[in-house]
C-alpha cells in the first residue's frame, strides 16, 4: 500500500521509534475523528517517518513530497519525552475558484477586485479554507489579467511556480524563520510583482512591510487567522502598530481593498464579504477603521451582502449546494 492511497487530511506519526499512527479522514462525515491507520500501511508509515526525518533534520516545520503525496509538516516533542510529527495532506491541484462554492455574486466581485491595487484578507479558523480560497484569488487574477506575482509562505504548499495563462507568471519563496518574513517581503518588491502573497502574517515586522506594499501599487493577499472580520482587521492593527506605532489605522484604511470570513458548513462555505470603494479615500469602511470603530462594521458587511446579492435571490453569505470538499479545505 502507498501512502497515497490512505484518505487523510491529517496523519499523525510517532517519529522517535516505530507506533501506530492515527489519522483524520476527508471521507465526509469522518473529518472529525481520529481513526488508527490500518495495519496494512505500517510498511508506508516506516517509510514516511525515515523520509520526514531526513526532511526536517534540525527543523520542526516544513513540506515533504512522499510516494505521490504533498504534505505539511509540524513536528512537536510531548510532555512524555516522544516525538511526533503532524502531517497535513495538501491538494496539488490549484484550486478553481469557480468550484470552491462561493456563491457567485460574491465570487463574481471577489474576481474584480484582480483589477485593483491594495490589501485582500482573507480570514477565517483552522481548517476553514482559507488558503484554498486565497490560493484560488491569485491564480485567476494571473490568468484573467496577467503580471508578476511572488509569494511568501511556510511552507510552500499549492505548487503555483510558472506561467499561468497567457502573460502571468509566479515566483515562489519558501520562508526558513520569522525573522525572514519581513525581509522576503521588502525584497519581493524589487521584482516589481503585480501581486504578492504572504501564506500568514506572524510578525509585527512582517506587517509593517505587507501593509507599505499595500500602499504602494502593489495587491496584496494574505491569510489572517480570526474568529470574527472584526478580529482580522484588529490582528492586522495590534502586529503592525508594535513595529510602526501610531497611524497603523490610517494606513490600513487607505490600502483595504477587500475581506473574506470563510466558515465551513454542510451546505457550503459560509462567507462574509467586504469590500472598500475604489478611489473613495472617505467611503463608510475606511472612515470607521481610521476612527477606531472596526466593531461597527458587522452592520456594514450585512449592508453589503444584501446589496451584492441584490434581484438574484441567492442566499446572502452562502450555503449553495455545490460546496469546498474536504480536500480542499487547507488552513
Amino acid at each position: 500500500m502507498q501512502l497515497s492511497d490512505l484518505p487523510f487530511i491529517d496523519l499523525y506519526v510517532r517519529l522517535d521509534q516505530i507506533d501506530q499512527a492515527l489519522y483524520r479522514s476527508k471521507e465526509r462525515g469522518k473529518s472529525t475523528a481520529n481513526q488508527f491507520v490500518p495495519h496494512e500501511f505500517q510498511p508506508a508509515i516506516d517509510r514516511f517517518m525515515i523520509a520526514v526525518n531526513q526532511t526536517l533534520h534540525d527543523r520542526n516545520d516544513g513540506s515533504i513530497d512522499f510516494e505521490g503525496v504533498r504534505c505539511r509538516l509540524s513536528r512537536q516533542e510531548m510532555s512524555d519525552g516522544t516525538m511526533w510529527v503532524c502531517a497535513r495532506r495538501i491538494n496539488t491541484v490549484i484550486p478553481d475558484l469557480d468550484k470552491l462554492g462561493i456563491v457567485s455574486h460574491i465570487s463574481d466581485h471577489m474576481k474584480d477586485l484582480g483589477k485593483r491595487d491594495g490589501l485582500i484578507l482573507v480570514s477565517g479558523a483552522t481548517g476553514q479554507g482559507k488558503t484554498t480560497t486565497a490560493v484560488a484569488l491569485l491564480a485567476h487574477f494571473l490568468r484573467s489579467y496577467g503580471g508578476t506575482a511572488v509569494t511568501i509562505e511556510d511552507p510552500v504548499e499549492y505548487m503555483l511556480k510558472g506561467r499561468h495563462g497567457d502573460s502571468g507568471h509566479c515566483f515562489q519563496v519558501e520562508v526558513r524563520s520569522d525573522e525572514d518574513w519581513a525581509v522576503c517581503l521588502k525584497r519581493s518588491l524589487r521584482w516589481a510583482p503585480r501581486y504578492i502573497y504572504v501564506g500568514e502574517i506572524r510578525t509585527p515586522k512582517a506587517a509593517e512591510q505587507l501593509l507599505r506594499a499595500a500602499t504602494t501599487g502593489h495587491l496584496v493577499i494574505t491569510t489572517v487567522h480570526a474568529g470574527s472580520p472584526e478580529e482580522a482587521l484588529m490582528g492586522i492593527i495590534f502586529l503592525a502598530e508594535q513595529a510602526m506605532g501610531p497611524g497603523v489605522q490610517n494606513m490600513l484604511a487607505s490600502g483595504l481593498t477587500g475581506l473574506v470570513y470563510q466558515t465551513m458548513r454542510e451546505t457550503g462555505p459560509w462567507v462574509k464579504y467586504l469590500f472598500t470603494e475604489p478611489d473613495q479615500p472617505g467611503d463608510a469602511v475606511r472612515s470607521l477603521i481610521r476612527e477606531n470603530k472596526i466593531g461597527m462594521l458587522s452592520t456594514y458587511i450585512d449592508r453589503t451582502a444584501s446589496r451584492l446579492a441584490g434581484a438574484t435571490g441567492a442566499p446572502a453569505f452562502g450555503g449553495t449546494p455545490t460546496f469546498m470538499t474536504p480536500q480542499n479545505v487547507k488552513k
